[in-house]
């Protein structure tokens, strides 16, 4: 493909659209009791009902019906009072049952919206609720290309998920990648999905089109699959907008078809034409009955949403003060916001607070691969270690030396500082002692710093910090220097 020059780019406005399947959390399968569980034995969690055996009747799980009412509140989508599910037609070889139950006209969500940073308001069609089909496996090739046979795996068959329908809001890639973690985020923060894309609990296809700038009708879309992360996601996109318009300016037609991104080589490849609804033949589902959602249920649901991320970075901005960058990644980073949340009800630094936990505790898990759940730190202690160095009980070179024994031994703070000798001397009296017997050892060097020789300076410090093991307050002890030698 021709690289696109920078003139013919901004010609052309590209217009999409994402469809995101959140695979919901639950125990188990959508219309069945078969476990979801990741990484069991092929078709180990499998029934006659997720097998598609002839005469089994499918039953809705609740929770799955919660976390969809749940999600689609934070979408600010109206939920439906009367919804059904629908048979969509397809063949393949694992969908056992050679059709999906999806919804079709009458999803449980319709109609929000999710707004971004800019402000623009990215409206969603519909969220609605289906189940997952099985795995292949190709034996003797990465991927279907070249491989001998394939294996049909069915413990994902049933899996629930809520498919997240945006409207062509969609102006560039920034926008969709800012988009998916936005969603991402809000999955997590209702602890609905946990939007991992790389294991593939969250998924993204993305419809994408062209057209001249200016103009209202839409172009003609292809659909791009297979982005296992954010990072996948916006190159896909960008490779895929440059190949449109390399194609239109090379007087060809762009077809409607479903196209797969290749990680290796940066190209999107043609899968196959890309279907309507009509292909599916949607009717409604014959075993489930139209689904009557309680009224009073639903707002039950929309009281007991936590926080979500949009409030939470409006409070730590807001409310404690911090700056956008510090405030976006504990948004992100749900865990680390969570415990600045808790620790900072008793300690007023919240920009030391941030520091800390966004600099060396992040560092400290990032280089021994741990969660903060996996380290012994509480949020309490984390608030006494942020105190002891405001008060000058701690300097910041023994709070980093404290800090890996305050993740892994569960000690207070100041225990374990105690127990290091690592109590930072801050008394006035104490460090006047200790600096006037340092003088009182080195004439000859308050003689040459008072004769205009100022780098000595630094080897009265030295003394001190040798003499109290470093544990001198460092501002403290360089103003009360100062003021001896001048005297």
């Amino acid at each position: 493909m021709a690289t696109v020059s920078p003139e013919l780019m901004t010609k052309y406005e590209a217009v999409i659209g994402l469809e995101v399947h959140v695979q919901l959390k639950t125990n188990t399968k959508l219309f069945c009791g078969c476990s979801i569980r990741f990484g069991d034995e092929p078709n180990e969690n499998t029934c006659p009902i997720c097998l598609g055996m002839p005469g089994v009747l499918p039953v809705l799980n609740k929770k799955a019906l919660e976390y969809a009412v749940k999600l689609g509140h934070a979408l600010n989508c109206p939920i439906a009072e009367l919804s059904k599910f629908d048979r969509k037609q397809y063949f393949y070889p694992d969908l056992p049952k050679g059709y999906q139950i999806s919804q079709y006209d009458r999803p449980v969500c319709q109609e929000g919206y999710l707004e971004l940073s800019n402000g623009k308001k990215v409206r969603i069609e519909r969220a609605h609720l289906e189940e997952d089909a099985g795995k292949l496996v190709h034996s003797g090739a990465d991927g279907l290309a070249g491989s001998d046979y394939s294996l049909v795996d069915l413990n994902r068959a049933g899996t629930p998920l809520l498919e997240v329908v945006s409207m062509p809001d969609i102006r560039s890639s920034d926008e969709a990648q800012e988009y998916v973690s936005q969603l991402r985020s809000i999955v997590r923060y209702l602890d609905v999905c946990d939007g991992n894309l790389e294991e593939g609990s969250m998924r993204c296809d993305a419809n994408v089109s062209i057209r001249p700038r200016g103009q209202e009708e839409l172009g003609t879309k292809a659909e791009i699959k297979n982005m296992n992360s954010l990072k996948a996601m916006k190159r896909a996109i960008d490779v895929e907008i440059e190949r449109q318009i390399g194609v239109v300016e090379g007087g060809n037609k762009v077809v409607q078809e479903s196209r797969l991104w290749n990680e290796a080589t940066g190209k999107t490849i043609s899968m196959r034409s890309k279907e309507e609804a009509h292909d599916y033949r949607y009717f409604p589902d014959p075993d489930l009955r139209p689904l009557a959602i309680d009224a009073a249920w639903v707002k039950e649901l929309k009281d007991s949403l936590p926080e979500l991320p949009s409030q939470r970075y409006e409070k730590l901005t807001q409310t404690f003060g911090l700056p956008e960058y510090d405030a976006g990644v504990l948004v992100e980073f749900k865990e680390l916001g969570d415990f600045f949340m808790v620790a900072s009800e008793t300690v007023d630094n919240y920009k030391g607070l941030s520091n800390w936990l966004m600099g060396d505790i992040a560092g400290y898990l990032n280089a021994n691969k741990k969660l903060l759940e996996d380290t012994k730190l509480t949020p309490e202690h984390l608030a006494q270690f942020v105190k002891m160095i405001d008060d000058g009980a701690l300097s910041s070179a023994q709070a980093k030396k404290l800090l890996p024994d305050l993740l892994e031994s569960g000690e207070a703070p100041e225990t374990l500082a105690k127990a290091k000798g690592m109590a930072q001397i801050s008394d006035d009296g104490a460090l006047k002692e200790i600096l006037q017997k340092i003088l009182d050892e080195n004439p000859d060097n308050v003689a040459a710093y008072r004769g205009g020789k100022d780098k000595l300076f630094g080897f009265f410090v030295g003394q001190a910090m040798k003499a109290t093991q470093g544990n001198a307050n460092p501002q403290k002890l360089n103003e009360l220097l100062k003021e001896l030698l001048q005297g």
